[in-house]
């Protein structure tokens, strides 16, 4: 080894200084990353010469639940990359405006005072208008002053109000998760405007409205950290690697943990990859997928056998037990409403009785008023009724409610049914009870006798209902094949799985969704 010959000049070594200094720092700043990401991950700044040098993840996250995975690492690429984002040279600092529209805005002010006018005369140009319009994903911005590109939105709002309407004026605000200033900002302009201020929901398709607006949260619905507490994780238009890239060793810790993990997507993707089974869906047809799944769950977990765990948590926690009125239609009926509390003679002068639900007590069988419905998120009376518990509001009797009324019920009518799929109207039997009301007797139904007519479970009720699986009537693991691509094995297979691991870990399981 003679050959080998140690460099030992520091003259010929002073290279190395270049890599040295790259890495030295005078204090250490502890930060996060709030460009639009839920992640707060805490970020251990390095700072020289008040300029960011480097990034590196804390890893001082305190463990407080020895049942649970740590926490760290938390951070992603984009994080650790961060500082090379404030200090690029194509970061956007300032305002830009298409150069095809500031010359016509431009020429357009040397002719009017009135920044409206100005604007209307471009605007009503055909040629002006068409030529900054197909000026569009050609580039072509040019640096301005926030003066101008804020007198030209102004003249811009309120010309189109002024044509059109000041609903015709629609908007977009950032995230309150980004800035709520901002937020309100934007969101309070258009409100006072007139205008319409859509869900930033909309505009960044990444997560659907229906779940915050009933529930109040940002669609996950539980803490990342719960997914390594689940025997059975489902992720549908959640790109977990790539957008909750901190919470995604939840899963993986999870399926060392024992759990199963299954993706529903069309394309092979990162969290397809990373799963134990990838059902490949058609786009956007997780829909019809998920309506064959419970048709499977409601008829093997329901009617072929009880399942305690089951009746339990749907008398609990949903609004299955609930009474709802039917109307006659013809010689069909329809679902009303929820059977009002001031329409019962024993509930008529409750508070917010308008907004208070019944539903059928076994013991006594008559309609009893449970704590914590709509109304009582209101009171002033009697506060505090936050949660749906089964007592009786007025006497604090317990109440067992029925949940379906098919071997107790007076008659089975024909209940009119969506089919949107076909654009039709489904009739399918339907088990009622009449009851007395202060506008006399009425046909009510349980939401859960209602919604297994809706998802098309047979059990023995005259109806449009399918006779088995292979059925292709709506909602059969048959009928959905020609929308998902996915044959009917797999659905029951699918449903067996997650509602089996529900029945023996007492709900287990979690769906994880997304755009």
């Amino acid at each position: 080894m003679t050959w080998i010959q140690d460099i030992v000049s520091p003259q010929r070594r002073s290279w190395e200084d270049f890599y040295r200094n790259r890495w030295q720092y005078d204090k250490v700043v502890r930060s996060t990353h709030g460009v639009n990401c839920t992640g707060g991950c805490s970020w251990m700044v390095y700072v020289k010469n008040g300029l960011i040098t480097w990034e590196m993840q804390a890893v001082d996250y305190p463990d407080f639940d020895e049942n649970l995975a740590p926490y760290e690492p938390r951070g992603c690429q984009r994080g650790i990359s961060f500082s090379w984002y404030i200090y690029s040279p194509i970061r956007v600092k300032y305002p830009y405006i298409r150069g095809v529209l500031v010359d016509f805005w431009r020429a357009a002010k040397q002719q009017f005072t009135d920044p409206v006018e100005a604007w209307a005369s471009v605007v009503e140009n055909k040629e002006n208008r068409a030529g900054y319009q197909q000026a569009r994903g050609k580039g072509g911005f040019r640096r301005t002053s926030w003066d101008e590109v804020t007198e030209i939105i102004a003249a811009s709002m309120l010309y189109t109000a002024k044509k059109h309407g000041p609903d015709r004026i629609v908007g977009f605000s950032p995230i309150p998760a980004m800035s709520y200033l901002s937020y309100g900002g934007g969101s309070r302009l258009l409100q006072l405007f007139g205008g319409v201020n859509l869900s930033f929901y909309d505009w960044y398709c990444d997560l659907p409205p229906a779940s915050p607006e009933i529930w109040g949260e940002q669609t996950d619905v539980q803490e990342s950290a719960d997914w390594y507490h689940a025997k059975y994780i489902v992720a549908m238009g959640a790109n977990l690697n790539m957008t909750r890239t901190p919470d995604v060793h939840f899963v993986a810790e999870g399926r060392y943990h024992g759990s199963k993990f299954t993706v529903l997507s069309p394309d092979f993707n990162q969290v397809a990859k990373y799963a134990d089974w990838w059902v490949p869906v058609h786009a956007g047809q997780d829909g019809a997928f998920w309506m064959a799944v419970n048709q499977v769950i409601l008829k093997e977990f329901y009617v072929d056998r009880q399942v305690p765990y089951f009746i339990d948590y749907v008398k609990r926690y949903t609004d299955n037990p609930f009474l709802v009125t039917l109307e006659k239609n013809g010689n069909s009926y329809r679902a009303g409403q929820f059977v009002r509390a001031k329409t019962f003679s024993r509930y008529r002068n409750v508070e917010n009785g308008d907004w208070k639900f019944l539903v059928l007590d076994r013991k006594s069988g008559q309609p009893r008023m449970p704590k914590g419905t709509m109304g009582d998120r209101w009171a002033k009376q009697d506060t505090g009724k936050w949660n749906i518990e089964m007592k009786d509001s007025m006497d604090n009797a317990d109440i067992d409610p029925i949940l379906t009324l098919v071997d107790q019920c007076d008659e089975v009518v024909q209940v009119e049914l969506p089919d949107f799929e076909g654009q039709s109207v489904l009739l399918r039997g339907v088990p009622v009870r009449y009851i007395e009301t202060e506008q006399g007797k009425v046909p009510v139904a349980t939401v859960f006798d209602l919604m297994m007519a809706q998802f098309g479970v047979p059990r023995g009720l005259a109806g449009d209902y399918p006779s088995s699986y292979d059925d292709e009537k709506v909602y059969s693991p048959a009928w959905q094949e020609k929308f998902t691509g996915i044959n009917r094995e797999t659905v029951v297979k699918f449903a067996r799985e997650v509602a089996g691991t529900a029945e023996n870990t007492e709900g287990k399981c979690t769906v994880i969704i997304g755009a």
